[in-house]
């Protein structure tokens, strides 16, 4: 190795009596500079852009003319722009007899869960068209699943009954049924524009699977009602006379 150099050289020797020549090896040495401080500020900030905005949205809309940002954001806002071009017969027909075998399953699934929430089983239907159909042009996932679900029926049934009841003031319930879903769906839709879906992850996974499993079972539970043909079906709990019912053999 030289003095007053930065390269350091290797003599390759001869191998089995065989003269060989010389090869040089180089390896360069870079200097490596520390990094420029950065101020609390800097650092909050840096935080924040990792977590609400991993994936820089706003970077394709650098170095653009104003055309094609006002393009690329209609395709942000309507994902439909992007795809629509090369949607043909062939994915039609795919998505119609998809339509056709979802439809079997979501007519009787959206009625029930309106039972649910002791709303008239019209409003289930709307709840099981209107959504997707929404979500068609408006969402950009293929395998998300839009529209009504039984914890959530669950959840407003025994919210709303508690203050409301649902045969003496229809009405009044189906209003209350009708702004809670506004504002449900306005607190959600701003979850999701502040980009606060990573909040999910600080709920375990044991609450969650619970939760879940909870809600099954009272859904099921439920459903007796209207297989043992009981038609007073009183109680918070709402599983309770069913329990009863069905030991009174025993009792």
């Amino acid at each position: 190795m030289g003095h007053g150099t930065n390269r350091v050289e290797d003599m390759s020797s001869p191998n089995n009596g065989t003269a060989t020549t010389a090869r040089d090896t180089v390896l360069e040495i870079h200097s490596v500079c520390l990094p420029p401080k950065e101020t609390a500020f800097q650092k909050l900030k840096k935080r924040v852009a990792d977590v609400f905005f991993p994936d820089d949205p706003l970077q394709r809309f650098r170095n653009q003319t104003w055309r094609n940002k006002v393009i690329l954001g209609l395709q942000s806002l309507f994902p439909i722009f992007t795809w629509g071009s090369q949607y043909d017969l062939k994915l039609f027909r795919s998505d119609v007899i998809s339509g056709l075998t979802i439809a079997s399953l979501a007519i009787p699934q959206g009625i029930r869960y309106a039972k649910l929430a002791n709303l008239p089983p019209i409003i289930g239907l709307y709840s099981s068209f209107v959504p997707p159909l929404i979500y068609s042009v408006l969402g950009s996932s293929k395998h998300l699943a839009v529209g009504p679900v039984s914890i959530a029926s669950l959840v407003m049934g025994s919210m709303l009954s508690e203050s409301v009841s649902p045969t003496q003031d229809s009405i009044l319930y189906l209003k209350l049924a009708f702004t809670s879903t506004f504002f449900a769906g306005l607190f959600q839709a701003s979850l999701g524009l502040l980009r606060l879906g990573f909040m999910i992850d600080f709920l375990s996974r044991a609450t969650l699977i619970g939760f879940t499993a909870g809600a099954a079972v009272i859904v099921s539970l439920q459903q007796l009602k209207g297989l043992l043909g009981i038609v007073h079906f009183t109680g918070k709990m709402q599983f309770i006379p069913v329990i009863l019912f069905c030991s009174q053999p025993q009792i």
